[in-house]
């Protein structure tokens, strides 16, 4: 087990009618809020008259940014950060999913600089940001207690990730009942993103971590166990916590004390995402199944244990392949179960970008911690995925 300092100051503030207290929260950080939202669901909800009420009644002046799009635009956070810097803006609500707080994190780290604020996805490291606080209404990406943020820039079609310990929400609001309306695709998506985060931590070289290996299987199994009941019943409260929670246990640094992760999946599918917009869950369940298959002969054990204690698939004493392809088969088939995607060619994405996007990913050299992934290597991941 390698060393670690875990540190998670965010507080959580979970279950029924809890976005009620998003004033008495959001005034410990100042009188001029930015508040932060995608489209027009928050409105359809009621849930922004909600949230515009309580900072009211704590007479917090609100300045308001919306229309953040999935795979979320610098040009959006630069608007941001004008915004925060010509009103003196103390505090920054994110409303939404991981999208609306990656792109306050990103506006938040923008308000403190004085450069232009991609300047910190090209390796510039950030050194101190607005605090942020969030309403989740998404379950997917764990930025609510997250010290990273994943950007977008239309020139070029880069989309990149920072972060910094001072990108940490101060709050994070987690009401599962504001989740009942999302549309079944979007749960889906959420549901393979948070996956996606602890399969990152799960394979691992890393010898003799095997808390962390349970504590992420468990989560694992819980998300499976109540991925089709959210889908079949989006109001079942318990089984929306589940989730809800869950998503934040996989990114919130626990699953990966002691351990060092991959991320290589990440990085090759914000190849997808940046340049075609397809939903980052989406890319996530293409790509996923597609390293694995790539890499899986790596640490065939590994594999056969997270088949056997994930998926319960007997291990097959004298074929550990045969039990760690069954176990890369029934995460694919869980997947399509659930409404994913498996393969590029099912979201239209042939063969034209795919080199390029090899190139993209590695520009900055090798990807991965797990096995070392060559501009190559990523090539031969994408064909997998076609």
């Amino acid at each position: 087990m390698q060393n670690f300092v875990f540190r998670n100051s965010t507080k959580i503030i979970f279950g029924k009618d809890t976005e009620a207290t998003v004033g008495e929260e959001s005034i410990k950080y100042g009188k001029k809020l930015l508040l932060h939202y995608g489209g027009g669901s928050i409105k359809s909800t009621g849930l922004y008259d909600s949230v515009v009420t309580s900072l009211r009644e704590q007479s917090i002046e609100i300045f308001e940014l919306g229309d953040v799009q999935p795979n979320p635009r610098v040009s959006l956070v630069r608007e941001g950060v004008s915004i925060c810097k010509e009103n003196n803006i103390d505090f920054i609500l994110a409303v939404g999913g991981g999208s609306v707080i990656d792109s306050a994190k990103a506006i938040a780290a923008g308000a403190k600089y004085e450069g232009d604020v991609w300047d910190f996805f090209t390796g510039k490291p950030v050194t101190e940001c607005l605090p942020i606080g969030v309403v989740l209404t998404i379950p997917a990406a764990g930025s609510e207690t997250s010290t990273g943020t994943v950007i977008t820039n239309e020139d070029g079609l880069y989309k990149r990730a920072t972060g910094h310990d001072t990108m940490r929400p101060q709050f994070a609001i987690l009401n599962p009942v504001l989740t009942y309306t999302l549309p079944s695709y979007q749960t889906a998506c959420g549901i393979t993103d948070m996956i996606a985060h602890i399969l990152e931590r799960y394979f691992t070289n890393e010898k003799n971590v095997e808390l962390t290996d349970r504590l992420c299987e468990a989560t694992l199994k819980t998300i499976i166990n109540n991925a089709h009941t959210v889908l079949e019943n989006p109001t079942n409260y318990d089984a929306r916590a589940e989730i809800m929670w869950a998503g934040t246990i996989a990114h919130n640094d626990s699953l990966g004390t002691g351990r060092i992760g991959d991320w290589a999946s990440h990085d090759i599918e914000h190849e997808i995402s940046g340049i075609y917009d397809i939903a980052h869950g989406a890319g996530l369940a293409i790509i996923f199944p597609a390293w694995m298959k790539y890499v899986y002969k790596h640490d065939v054990k590994r594999f056969a244990q997270f088949a056997n204690r994930v998926w319960d698939v007997e291990i097959d004493l004298n074929d550990l392949e045969k039990t760690a392809l069954a176990g890369i088969n029934k995460i694919e088939q869980f997947f399509r179960s659930i409404g994913m995607p498996i393969t590029l060619t099912e979201v239209g994405i042939g063969d034209e970008h795919l080199e390029k996007m090899a190139k993209k990913a590695t520009e900055r050299g090798p990807l991965g911690n797990f096995v070392k992934l060559s501009e190559e290597d990523v090539h031969h991941i994408y064909h997998l995925a076609r």
